[in-house]
């Protein structure tokens, strides 16, 4: 089936993107150490000390642009389920603050290694443009490393067109496209 909205052919997976839960802080803490291999944060703000449920209502107060702490906006974290399984998240940011404009974009979003390579990656990113769209988003600024051909070829099947090619601090480069 074809996505009306995007004309990017609609994954058979059957993927959910909810709020993290009181119940997902196991698999969503092994998610965040399966993914630190790869030096990339699962868990946006997560603080080892701290409690789950308190992590939980920062992501809530957040969302709703209450308490966000220097250097973060406003943003809409969501666990990827597939049956009950985290196999994913999406962090759908409301505004883009300079780094972000940069190197971030208005979409970050991950998948554990053992389910990649299934089409989770595109129905993330095709449930998340529709949310980016609802919070009155109507040009998406999406990013990915230069070498990252997968992520390069999802964003461009959802129309993203490359700006430009941007260097972080750190030496690694970034492609940045917009979806209008």
């Amino acid at each position: 089936m074809t996505d009306a909205v995007f004309g990017v052919q609609r994954s058979e997976v059957n993927l959910r993107l909810r709020p993290f839960r009181i119940g997902d802080e196991r698999e969503a803490l092994a998610a965040h150490t399966e993914l630190s291999k790869e030096h990339f944060p699962f868990l946006l703000g997560w603080e080892p000390d701290q409690p789950w449920a308190a992590y939980l209502q920062r992501l809530a107060d957040r969302r709703r642009g209450v308490d966000v702490v220097p250097g973060w906006v406003p943003a809409t974290f969501l666990a990827a389920d597939l049956a009950g399984v985290l196999v994913g998240r999406v962090s759908i940011r409301h505004e883009l603050n300079e780094f972000l404009e940069s190197f971030g974009g208005h979409i970050g979003y991950a998948v554990r290694p053992a389910y990649r390579s299934r089409g989770i990656a595109t129905e993330i990113l095709r449930q998340a443009l529709i949310i980016a769209r609802g919070e009155g988003i109507d040009e998406v600024l999406l990013t990915c490393d230069e070498d990252n051909v997968v992520s390069a070829h999802i964003i461009e099947r959802f129309g993203g067109a490359l700006q430009d090619i941007r260097t972080e601090p750190d030496g690694q480069a970034k492609r940045r496209y917009w979806i209008r």
